[in-house]
């Protein structure tokens, strides 16, 4: 088994390769100069002829010369300027975490590195360190060690942990989690391999530095350091991977005398906190944004739905028994803070919300979850799908007698007037697929239906073959308006961000205006998108007609509940009804449920 030192010394290797690539590259910006120096001094000595074509030659390579060096100087401004984006993460002072810096350095104590200079948490089910000291190869006076001054051991990196890490892990186990990631420090203070990573990352930097390059002198200046350092950067990629690797295999082999036995206790965690992580964020958080809440407890409530998740899968037996130990999140001094914090940046991260709470983006808690963001869902699903069945053209009725001319099927005011007043239509607007459902009229035959109800969904689907494929079609394009506009907003609101964010690489790295990072979820086709809606007024109708209540799981979002149980056998009724137009299924959940589909809803 290979040492950590022999790991070390592989990845120095390396380093001095992506090192000495620097150092080529700075002898071609500096040659022309010395062709130059040496032309000067064979004139000035007498060893080289004096005659015009040697003048000649002597400007020409000076211009050359002066030419290479401004290059030169204006590559080297740049990516010494350049500044490398900073994972977005919440920042943790040891004063809000004591114990929480006390283990760690405990940890680097034992693995006899380096402690890490600072913590910060990540939204994610992941950890790893950051260099934040922005420092790359410069002049002397700089702030930046030159090439005598870089020997010296550079500032610790920063140790950024996954916050799920904290709420779901026992101490024992994160500690155990931390060890190998603790454990690259040690390498990271090789003076060798921190200047080789200083050169990549102000590559980068300034490769990103020339995508935003704008102006007719500042976008083809900065477009030609972009090229040399795309240069640079695949000369250095084969070095600058294997000596990573080599970085990892050395603090992986220095961690093994650590916890070992709680190593992998520990990685069985990560596999389950990430499944966890992930159903939260789609099938919860994902509701919540969508409508501009952000729930400010995402961590907490990874907990329970890890927990729910040990409940109902066999494979997490025992897992749930570990609850009794002290969690890793009472390391923190105010876990509600910082989970507030870690909560909104998920947003950030994986939604593109705005940085700070307002108006349109306000934080909403567990408790009312089910009032404040499942109802308000399925009725905003079912007020969509009326207005887009208000928009289609009339049922074909063949058996109606056609001296009676039908009213007229556009309505002038808005489709949606109804649903802001329950029981009401728009004036003179009549479904054309509306009927009477007990045979009786006591009111003139135009008179307008009550209100948005499910039966009118349900005939509409299940009588017409095309009206599931229209509607289909239609809800998709109104998602996909919806999404633009929004979209659109959320530009509008972070102009000035976005701003900033052309100018990353000169600020402080982090890159505000390309949030979201990570989108959640791939588009949904247009039949799902149906069944989601008629679900919603399914949903809408249990509630308003038969005492059923919003409700939320943990695993599966948005819950119907029926006596105070979940019912989750609404699925496949609906599916029959959208898929094949079979309202049998449906029609019989609902009278075993109790629900009136001939009662109108109420819509937001």
């Amino acid at each position: 088994m290979a040492s950590p030192e022999t790991g070390v010394l592989a990845a120095r290797a390396r380093a001095l390769a992506v090192l000495r690539i620097r150092g080529a590259a700075l002898a071609v910006a500096l040659l022309p100069a010395a062709v130059a120096v040496v032309l000067f001094a064979g004139r000035a000595t007498g060893h080289l002829g004096a005659g015009t074509g040697w003048d000649l030659t002597r400007w020409i390579v000076s211009g050359i010369a002066v030419l290479s060096l401004l290059l030169a100087a204006l590559v080297t401004a740049v990516v010494a300027r350049a500044r490398p984006a900073l994972s977005p993460s919440v920042p943790i002072s040891e004063t809000s975490a004591p114990d929480l810096y006390r283990l760690v350095r405990d940890l680097a104590d034992r693995l006899e590195v380096p402690a890490p200079s600072a913590i910060a948490l990540t939204p994610d089910c992941d950890s790893w360190l950051e260099d934040r000291t922005h420092r790359a190869h410069g002049p002397p006076g700089s702030g930046r060690p030159t090439a005598g001054e870089g020997r010296r051991a550079p500032e610790a990196p920063v140790l950024v942990i996954g916050s799920p890490f904290l709420w779901w892990m026992r101490v024992a186990e994160l500690r155990a989690l931390l060890a190998p990631v603790v454990a690259g420090t040690g390498p990271s203070a090789h003076p060798d391999i921190a200047a080789a990573r200083r050169f990549i990352r102000g590559l980068d930097a300034a490769v990103a530095v020339s995508a935003h390059a704008e102006g007719p002198l500042r976008g083809p200046a900065l477009r030609f350091v972009g090229r040399v350092a795309r240069l640079l950067l695949r000369a250095c990629r084969d070095h600058a991977t294997i000596m990573e690797r080599a970085v990892a295999a050395a603090a992986s082999e220095r961690a093994q005398s650590v916890d070992y036995g709680l190593r992998i206790v520990a990685q069985e965690q990560v596999g389950l906190a990430y499944a966890g992580w992930d159903r939260l964020l789609t099938r919860v958080a994902l509701p919540a944004w969508r409508m501009g809440r952000w729930p400010s407890r995402l961590d907490a409530g990874v907990v329970s739905a890890l927990t729910e998740l040990s409940r109902r899968d066999r494979l997490a037996d025992g897992f749930a028994s570990r609850l009794g130990e002290r969690p890793a999140c009472d390391l923190l001094e105010e876990p509600g803070a910082i989970d507030r914090a870690a909560s909104l940046l998920a947003a950030r991260l994986f939604h593109g919300g705005p940085a700070e709470p307002g108006p349109d983006w306000s934080p909403v808690g567990w408790n009312q979850y089910p009032e404040e963001v499942v109802d308000r869902k399925w009725r905003l699903e079912a007020a969509r799908l009326h207005r887009v069945l208000d928009d289609l053209p009339a049922t074909p009725r063949p058996s109606s007698p056609p001296a009676t001319p039908s009213p007229d099927p556009a309505p002038a005011a808005p489709s949606l007037s109804y649903a802001r007043t329950p029981g009401r239509t728009p004036t003179g607007h009549r479904p054309a697929d509306h009927r009477p459902t007990d045979g009786r009229s006591t009111n003139p035959p135009a008179a307008p239906a009550p209100g948005p109800t499910l039966a009118r969904v349900i005939e509409r689907l299940a009588h017409d073959e095309r009206a599931g494929d229209l509607v289909a079609a239609r809800l998709g394009a109104e998602v996909e308006r919806e999404e633009r506009e929004e979209a659109a907003r959320q530009a509008a609101r972070g102009s000035a961000a976005q701003d900033a964010a052309v100018g990353v690489a000169w600020g402080d790295g982090m890159a505000e205006g390309g949030l979201p990072l990570f989108p959640l979820q791939p588009p949904r086709t247009g039949r799902e998108l149906l069944a989601d809606h008629v679900t919603a007024m399914v949903c809408c109708a249990a509630v308003d007609t038969a005492g059923a209540a919003p409700g939320l799981d943990w695993l599966d979002g948005p819950a119907l509940l029926v006596d105070g149980a979940r019912r989750a056998d609404l699925g496949r009724p609906v599916l029959s009804l959208v898929d094949d137009g079979d309202a049998e299924p449906l029609r019989g959940w609902l009278m075993t449920v109790g629900v009136r589909p001939e009662k109108p809803v109420r819509l937001v």
